[in-house]
């Protein structure tokens, strides 16, 4: 794929736009919540003063309901006034909840904690304090920065998800494309090859060798139905789990170095499961030439069928230097690879083969120095 400066240009751009709008908003909404909670303060200044003056009368008389006249054309921001008799009048505060002594002290703690407490004196004497909360609007607006944020995040996960998403969907189409096209390129000279064996077989040579081109070609055919398939949704069949494994396995130790130690070992002798035989072997034909790579042609390659209760688990063991533990998961991303060439496609489609079309598990069992071993887990049809 080439690379286009203009499309990151373009998505630095819209991120530096993003954060600078969000940004603003976030800036206006602290600058009028700042604003409001000084337009209260000064209110209460207001109130208090009025209260002070209606106190001025008469200092050592209840002055009665009256200063909470003043206070009643508010009817959002709590307050307590107490005077310096310790006595307590309430405003917009419960009534049930007015007479509870611990609660209308932990009610003047909280309201130190949000506004600072209004002194009222009166010629040099104390007469009481005042102490008030923000009002409800005040409380919703201080969180509306969070929710405005939330939201915020919410849309971008949407909208980061969509792209990804449709990202995704034309990178598959794009791969499909690619596969079926690659599938239709290999069939010609496939069926010139088939042309050219049978013209040997007419030939005065060993027939072992012709026995040998037609095993190659009859791969050829099967490489070309894998590609084939890629994109679509495949047929499965029912196939014994044992030798299907066992014949991926001959195949790829007939054809591999021997400096590379093949084993074979199953813990039973048939089992049946609902398989796509050209992909089941191009699943096991992949983990076993990863293994191969791993170990830089030199070293061992088991193969194991363990039965699992209702499932039956296929187990790839090499001696390569392995994988670390935080990249378990992602070597089975599209482009992940260790190799210096490749496209990191190969356990991509071994994960989607398995997992997507066979609805099957496939996953690091364990990995150290000493090597690796892969576990493909498959549903048993019994």
């Amino acid at each position: 794929m080439k690379f286009n400066p203009k499309n990151k240009t373009s998505n630095v751009v819209l991120l530096i736009s993003a954060f600078v709008i969000v940004s603003l908003i976030l800036w206006n909404t602290n600058s009028f919540f700042r604003k409001f909670k000084e337009e209260e303060r000064q209110k209460m200044e207001i109130w208090a003063t009025a209260h002070s003056e209606l106190l001025q009368a008469s200092l050592d008389d209840d002055p009665g309901d009256l200063p909470l006249k003043v206070f009643q054309n508010n009817t959002s921001t709590p307050m307590i006034l107490v005077n310096k008799d310790g006595s307590v009048k309430t405003n917009n505060i419960p009534k049930e909840k007015a007479a509870d002594t611990n609660y209308i002290n932990n009610r003047i703690i909280k309201f130190k904690s949000e506004n600072t407490p209004i002194e009222i004196d009166q010629q040099g004497e104390h007469l009481a304090t005042l102490y008030y909360g923000n009002s409800e609007v005040l409380n919703k607006l201080k969180y509306y920065p969070i929710a405005l944020l939330l939201i915020i995040l919410l849309f971008g996960a949407v909208i980061f998800f969509f792209f990804k998403t449709n990202k995704a969907s034309e990178q598959n189409k794009l791969w499909a494309g690619m596969a079926k096209e690659t599938a239709h390129q290999i069939g010609t000279p496939l069926s010139s090859l088939l042309g050219w064996n049978e013209l040997l077989k007419t030939e005065n040579i060993n027939p072992e060798i012709t026995r040998e081109i037609e095993k190659d070609i009859s791969r050829l055919e099967m490489i070309t139905d894998r590609f084939s398939k890629i994109g679509s949704l495949p047929k499965l069949d029912e196939h014994d789990i044992v030798q299907e494994t066992k014949d991926a396995y001959d195949y790829l130790k007939l054809r591999s170095s021997k400096l590379i130690h093949f084993t074979f070992d199953s813990k039973i002798d048939h089992l049946p499961v609902m398989l796509n035989h050209s992909l089941y072997n191009w699943t096991i034909e992949n983990l076993v030439k990863n293994g191969i790579d791993a170990m830089k042609g030199r070293g061992s390659i088991g193969i194991e069928i363990v039965p699992d209760g209702n499932y039956v688990n296929i187990l790839v063991a090499d001696t390569g230097h392995g994988i670390p533990k935080s990249d378990y998961k992602t070597i089975f991303n599209p482009g992940v690879t260790s190799k210096k060439r490749g496209w990191g496609l190969g356990l991509s489609l071994v994960k989607r083969i398995v997992e997507e079309y066979h609805k099957g598990k496939i996953k690091v069992l364990s990995s150290s120095k000493e090597g690796t071993i892969m576990q493909i887990s498959l549903k048993a049809n019994t």
